[in-house]
């Protein structure tokens, strides 16, 4: 007893030297950086604009560590709210850069937002903020312009394709709170679908009635869409599984080095429906929160996971306030999902010498369990239970895109046709695409073809190596079918494009919703999500554990 005790006093004595000596360490950095600045304030050969020169040593400090912990000064608070509550005081609308113009353009209004209000349009030019002209300013600095304080107004001059003089608006800046519930409906074989955007603010109010309101359409399943989804709050991601999830539950543990930053989130209400079938359609960009609630589902053997491996994000942030109004948001804890295993992919505590991070390996991942004993890794995002390969979009759409001709065919396409049919009929005819393709052809379209580069790669390593002289007819021939065909690129991928336009134009007409249900038409990943609705054996397979071979005796 006597040797523990003296043991454990070696250990206590030790740590407080070293609690003792970590504060030194902290203090005496201060002090030199304080000193620093203030001998460059004095001495240096230009006059230093102090908020920029601290501004630029704070973001250094914090770029070492994740790019989640940030600091944000009090002029700067509007970017915080909008990330914690997904609103900020403005017009309600994207932008995009127009490159022949050097000007920003309306890309899409938001529905019932002051933007679509006073009846801007996608296409329309923006000239002039109160009488500044914004010639050359680019898409951050007319974005900031857009934006300010809630109940402001400002007169906009815009540039209207098709009309000869410009037109004005004024425009009072709102709270603009995007759609948390983009789009919900019912599809066949009486399948609910509803896709969730975000979890800033309170999206789980909105959810929880679009949920109900497809039980009295009568549905019998349910596909949520967590595509895209970047996360939000914590809290909401818990809330939205405990609807499918019984109460009483861990769903996420967070662990962190002080007691405040470790925590267990369990479900605390009576769920609204524990035995509808469940479909989570997820990618690259679902992250943070969404992974919370996919990854818990899929933990609980609760719902079908489909789509490619989500982002990877498995760090929680708190905010805390600073002097003068400012604010940092900085990484507090991990957090673990019921099976006990955390879905962070990037190791930011160990980076490689020149600076750079990189996805922990699929071999240095850990085997976890679901609730049924399915095999789930640890690691690097939620995998999906089912696998669907993205399509690979053809080089020459990239460029249509890029050069605007998709944007531009839809916003002369809107001048000659009032309106639409509805978005599940609209499609874009033969005759609209022959149309499309004569002004691509009109615009002078130019792009890269990639197998034109690899080609000619491929020729400079034969000359390279000796081999170019006895493979120079083979290399001709296929020079020749590899020659540049406008006509026949825009016709082989005419497909592609069409789905492009037509997604183009519907927004135009329905917005956001519109541009969703467009979108599901030809979705590999929702026709997947079908497929399993409707197969009630391979849905509850797909949630069994694998069936282990008994061994036969020889």
């Amino acid at each position: 007893m006597f040797l523990v005790l003296m043991v454990l006093g070696g250990i206590v004595f030790w740590s407080f030297q070293s609690a003792e000596e970590r504060n030194f360490r902290v203090a005496k950095n201060l002090d030199i950086f304080n000193s620093i600045v203030k001998e460059l304030d004095m001495f240096y050969v230009d006059t230093l604009d102090p908020d920029k020169t601290i501004r630029n040593g704070i973001d250094a400090m914090l770029y070492s560590l994740d790019p989640y912990t940030e600091y944000f000064p009090e002029d700067d608070q509007s970017e915080l709210e909008q990330m914690l509550k997904g609103s900020y005081g403005g017009i309600g609308s994207v932008i995009t850069w127009n490159e022949k113009l050097k000007r920003s353009m309306i890309a899409e209004p938001y529905e019932h937002m002051p933007a679509a209000e006073v009846g801007l349009k996608a296409g329309d030019v923006l000239m002039e903020i109160d009488g500044k002209d914004l010639m050359g300013k680019n898409n951050q600095e007319v974005s900031e312009m857009l934006r300010g304080q809630v109940g402001t107004s400002f007169k906009l001059t815009v540039q209207r394709p098709g009309t000869k003089k410009p037109l004005e608006f004024d425009i009072v800046r709102r709270s603009i709170q995007l759609p948390f519930i983009p789009y919900y409906g019912k599809l066949e074989h009486q399948i609910g679908y509803i896709n969730l955007s975000t979890f800033s603010g309170n999206p789980s109010k909105e959810f929880k009635q679009a949920f109900l309101d497809l039980k009295k359409q009568g549905i019998t399943s349910l596909v949520i869409d967590l595509r895209n989804n970047g996360g939000g709050l914590l809290d909401e991601s818990i809330e939205i599984a405990n609807f499918f999830v019984p109460r009483g539950k861990t769903l996420v543990t967070t662990k962190g080095r002080i007691a405040q930053a470790s925590n267990t989130y369990k479900t605390l209400r009576e769920p609204l429906d524990l035995d509808i079938p469940l479909v989570v359609l997820v990618n690259g960009g679902t992250a943070s929160s969404s992974e919370i609630l996919a990854g818990s589902l899929q933990d609980l053997d609760r719902a079908v996971i489909i789509g490619t491996r989500t982002f990877g994000k498995g760090l929680v942030q708190t905010t805390r306030p600073l002097p003068y109004g400012a604010t940092m948001k900085l990484t507090t804890s991990k957090y673990y999902i019921p099976s006990g295993r955390c879905v962070q992919a990037i190791d930011y505590k160990h980076r490689n010498e020149d600076g750079s991070v990189g996805r922990i390996p699929d071999s240095l991942t850990t085997v976890f369990h679901t609730a049924a004993g399915r095999e789930v890794r640890d690691g690097g995002g939620v995998t999906p239970d089912i696998t669907v390969e993205p399509e690979k979009l053809p080089n020459i759409l990239f460029y249509l895109v890029r050069d605007n001709l998709v944007f531009d065919y839809a916003t002369q396409y809107c001048l000659k046709h009032p309106t639409i049919a509805e978005p599940e009929k609209f499609e874009v005819t033969d005759a609209d695409y022959a149309e499309f393709k004569e002004q691509v052809k009109k615009a002078d379209f130019k792009y890269d073809q990639q197998t034109e580069k690899i080609l000619k790669n491929l020729k400079e390593m034969a000359e390279f190596e000796g081999y170019l002289e006895d493979a120079s007819e083979e290399f001709k021939a296929l020079e020749g079918k590899l020659q540049h065909n406008l006509d026949r690129d825009l016709d082989y991928f005419s497909r592609q494009i069409k789905e492009m336009i037509a997604q183009e134009i519907v927004k135009r007409y329905y917005y956001q919703r519109g541009g969703i249900i467009q979108q599901l038409k030809e979705d590999k990943d929702l026709k997947e999500a079908v497929k399993v609705l409707t197969d009630a054996e391979r849905y509850k397979s797909l949630l069994s554990a694998p069936v282990k071979e008994e061994k036969k005796a020889e």
